[in-house]
């Protein structure tokens, strides 16, 4: 990633006294630096990612201080920073030149490290129109936290939409273009009837035959997004079918009602792994009325015989000198998680290619929560469920409000996200 120069926050002095009352004890001029904990003394962990992104889009610059209470972040202590984070609710404590340097020199000696964040990244999230935008929990996370972000959906994919885009989440699209195999179970309900007109007009649009080829030629486009340096991010249903439509590329693996042919009755044994990013050896779910799509999801929900209950995940421990990208990917205050359900909530460990490096996952179990891997210049990672708040998310629940949740360790992995792209790229040692 290129550096971009730092920019002081304009007429400092002049900024102090437009701050809050409480914060006018502060000199900015004198303080230098706002560490921002990530460890239990901080007030709202979500929002604080908002702050830090903010910085970054004014042209600032900070720095990611990995396994250091929590993960917290270095920011400049200029006027707008100190003043967005007492407006946001955020912890932040002035330190000095002389107290950063003693910081620094307590993490040289364990497994700790400074990691320089330099660029804001643009930010975009794959949505249909017809999206509640309280039905995603990485989109309530960007909006909660305060980060800006753009929508885009089939046809800016098949377009030029992501050359802007260093960041893509993928809402939990079903990308076998079978609408998550509600069509049976919810035929008759509006949403559904609408979310189908939708997917269709969109193919058509689009000048495919069915929703599955126009599904299928949109996985393509994200995945060569990845190839060319791209950032994804995907949870629940989006994760799997991503991968599932990649490697079906010359075999038909949707039900009858979504494409007006049955599915190849030995699809399984015909799928081509190696145009997939995360998955392998899949046997694929062939019943139209079961709403699964293989054996790769570890939890079987929607199924009365193979359904899992759920346990707790543990975040994997790495070297935040030697592995700094796994290390940020899981910075948090929680090291055990609970964890929550989607139509995808795990994955099969004999499920994953080799390479793929596991986040993490629930000890003992046949199945981990959190993966990470590489494609060309970029970089995927998938997280298994629907909403970390929400164990037993079903269609119709109320919201998820985060003001109640601010402090959510599952919340900070994807906010853990979101701001990688905005770390420097450097050699790993070896």
């Amino acid at each position: 990633m290129k550096r971009r120069d730092f920019v002081r926050g304009a007429a400092m002095a002049g900024m102090v006294g437009a701050l809050p009352a409480g914060l006018r004890r502060w000199d900015v001029r004198s303080t230098g630096h706002l560490l921002v904990p990530m460890d239990d003394t901080q007030d709202d962990h979500l929002k604080a990612y908002g702050v830090t992104f903010r910085m970054l889009q004014r042209g600032g610059q900070g720095e990611w201080l990995l396994n250091h209470r929590g993960g917290s972040f270095l920011l400049p202590a200029d006027a707008t920073t100190v003043r967005d984070a007492a407006l946001a609710g955020v912890r932040v404590e002035p330190v000095s030149d002389a107290d950063v340097a003693g910081i620094k020199a307590g993490m040289a000696g364990g497994n700790a490290d400074a990691i320089p964040l330099e660029k804001v990244p643009r930010v975009a999230v794959y949505v249909p129109p017809d999206a509640p935008p309280w039905d995603d929990a990485v989109t309530m996370a960007l909006r909660y936290a305060g980060i800006d972000f753009a929508t885009v959906w089939d046809a800016e994919v098949m377009g030029d939409g992501l050359r802007s885009i260093d960041w893509l989440h993928l809402h939990h699209e079903d990308f076998t273009g079978q609408c998550s195999k509600f069509y049976l179970t919810y035929a008759n309900a509006p949403w559904l009837q609408e979310m189908v007109r939708t997917q269709v007009a969109m193919a058509q649009k689009l000048g495919f035959p069915n929703v599955p080829a126009a599904k299928r030629a949109v996985a393509q486009r994200i995945r060569a997004f990845v190839e060319r340096g791209g950032f994804l991010f995907a949870m629940c249903t989006a994760t799997e079918t991503l991968d599932l439509a990649l490697a079906s590329a010359h075999v038909d693996i949707a039900a009858s009602f979504a494409d007006g042919t049955p599915m190849d009755p030995d699809a399984s044994s015909k799928m081509d792994w190696s145009q997939a990013l995360a998955f392998q050896d899949a046997r694929l779910e062939m019943s139209p009325t079961v709403s699964e799509f293989s054996d790769i999801d570890g939890h079987q929900v929607n199924t009365f015989d193979r359904r899992q209950p759920l346990g707790s995940f543990t975040l994997f421990e790495f070297s935040a000198k030697i592995d700094p990208v796994n290390t940020m990917l899981v910075q948090d205050h929680r090291q055990v998680i609970p964890d929550f359900y989607g139509i995808t909530t795990s994955f099969r460990r004999d499920r994953l290619k080799p390479g793929v490096t596991v986040l993490a996952d629930e000890p003992g179990a046949p199945w981990v929560k959190y993966i990470h891997g590489e494609r060309g210049e970029g970089t995927w990672t998938f997280f298994g469920g629907h909403d970390p708040e929400d164990p037993e998310h079903k269609i119709g629940d109320p919201p998820t409000d985060l003001s109640l949740h601010p402090h959510s360790p599952g919340y900070r992995l994807i906010l853990n996200n979101v701001l990688f792209p905005a770390a420097k790229k450097r050699e790993l040692k070896t």
